[in-house]
């Protein structure tokens, strides 16, 4: 179990910052959480191996318990049936959080579950709006993370203040699922970003360039991208350290395919994804280039 340090910070010297129940402290969850003890929150935190609480002023033992008298909970799991489990399973929030309390979920899930959970929610009392980000853990850990946001006009503008600490772009969609929808049109497009990047890459050395110098070329025009600053350097050099889960990206694609949509692009790449996945599920996305790279006999 975790150890959590015995402190807690006074709202008698913050009145107009929020009491948040955080739960979740993954690559993505962590750093948020942080962020938002920096920013003054009286921040409670929960996660399922206890022992990512270590180093968190305040943590508690379910996810009713991290959303007892708070103002605001913040949900940033894996995949939906993680999200239905904290929020409404035997131990959920729906249990802890009082009439009026605001749910914010940034994970990443069907936009659809995520409707019919912010109905049963509602049924106790309880607001929720979905907030799905995207910027990696580089985002996460300097906050500047960019938030895709679907939920009522009031509720959003009341996690406005809280969803600035950890995004320097907030941007509301629509009602309650479209930051869901917009995010499966973020991962999407991301996927033929990397795609593109590994295949240039691979034309660039089988051609006999110098790789470095192609990206130097390419980084001022229209094929500049945050792949390829960030992430082409990995792939040339063959280290995936993590920035957002390979796995979890063949996850979000499968939800978007889910729209029985022709999206060939999409559908090639998570292909490639499944392939790699049992082996380099838990690397950074940018390993798509080992498969591009053996296709290519590199």
């Amino acid at each position: 179990m975790g150890k959590c340090l015995q402190r807690r910070t006074s709202r008698r010297h913050y009145p107009h910052l929020m009491k948040i129940g955080f739960i979740g402290l993954g690559t993505m969850g962590a750093p948020m959480a942080r962020n938002l003890v920096a920013a003054g929150h009286d921040v409670t935190v929960h996660n399922r191996t206890r022992t990512k609480e270590e180093g968190f002023a305040q943590c508690a033992t379910t996810p009713a318990e991290c959303a007892t008298n708070k103002d605001v909970v913040i949900t940033i799991v894996s995949d939906t049936p993680d999200v239905e489990e904290v929020l409404l399973g035997p131990h959920g929030v729906v249990h802890g959080a009082s009439s009026g309390a605001l749910v914010i979920d940034m994970s990443t899930i069907s936009a659809e579950a995520t409707r019919s959970f912010g109905a049963k929610l509602a049924a106790r009392g309880v607001r929720m709006i979905d907030a799905p980000v995207s910027g990696g853990s580089e985002g996460a850990e300097k906050g500047t993370l960019t938030i895709m946001v679907g939920g009522d006009v009031a509720d959003v503008e009341r996690a406005r203040p809280v969803l600035e600490v950890l995004g320097a772009k907030v941007t509301h969609i629509g009602d309650l699922g479209a930051g869901q929808l917009t995010k499966a049109v973020n991962q999407v497009i991301i996927a033929s970003y990397f795609e593109g990047v590994a295949e240039g890459l691979v034309l660039a050395m089988k051609s006999g360039l110098d790789p470095y110098k192609v990206i130097e070329a390419l980084s001022a025009g229209m094929a500049r991208s945050a792949v390829l600053e960030m992430r082409a350097k990995n792939m040339i050099e063959q280290t995936y350290p993590l920035g957002f889960k390979l796995a979890l990206h063949l996850k979000d694609l499968k939800i978007a395919l889910e729209s029985g949509i022709d999206l060939p692009v999409a559908k090639m790449v998570k292909d490639v994804e499944e392939r790699l996945a049992a082996d380099h599920g838990d690397e950074d996305m940018s390993a798509l280039a080992i498969e591009v790279r053996r296709r290519a006999g590199l």
